[in-house]
């Protein structure tokens, strides 16, 4: 197996564009991380990161770029718990070019109050330009709207890109502490 491809594309511009949002020196989880792009930018600019994939190659790739966790979360459970069983959680929670709907409430239990979730996927529509093209795989209209319902979502977009063509979901969406307090600002 050829390392993933992710490890030789820049970060994902949609990825680099939220990442403001993040708490500066947060802590930031990378889900389906591949060899660690995400995980390198984040490093870079002072974050605590952790990655996950079931690619042994690939989180090799990442190798040196804080916390690799190898586990498949599609078909075991979920391993980043503390030891009674309570879910880590993250300042941030990075997901691109990956959808397991399962996983979705694990995903938001793992953002800590004021965290923040930046994920970007394929949608309906990608079938007619390439991979992936099963339903399974693909956003249908307004999904991930209704997935990040309990977040706060500053940023939204579902349409077509080009180079490479592609059909995406995306999303840039913050768990508020509910505060009570004057409602925080999001810079745009």
């Amino acid at each position: 197996m050829t390392v993933s491809h992710h490890g030789a594309l820049p970060p994902s511009p949609w990825v680099q564009r939220w990442s403001h949002l993040v708490r500066a020196g947060g802590t930031v989880l990378d889900v389906a991380c591949g060899s660690g792009r995400h995980l390198r930018w984040f490093a870079q600019r002072g974050h605590a990161v952790t990655g996950i994939d079931r690619d042994a190659e690939a989180l090799a790739a990442a190798a040196g770029v804080g916390t690799l966790v190898q586990a498949d979360i599609e078909n075991g459970p979920w391993p980043l718990r503390h030891g009674d069983g309570r879910i880590h959680t993250y300042d941030a929670v990075i997901v691109t070019n990956y959808l397991w709907r399962a996983l979705f409430p694990t995903l938001l239990h793992s953002l800590a109050p004021g965290g923040v979730l930046i994920y970007e996927t394929f949608a309906a529509g990608n079938e007619t330009v390439g991979k992936p093209s099963r339903p399974d795989f693909l956003l249908q209209p307004g999904e991930l709207l209704r997935l990040c319902a309990p977040l706060r979502v500053v940023a939204y977009e579902d349409g077509f890109l080009e180079g490479p063509a592609r059909f995406v979901q995306r999303i840039a969406a913050v768990h508020e502490a509910g505060t009570g307090a004057a409602p925080a600002r999001y810079p745009l």
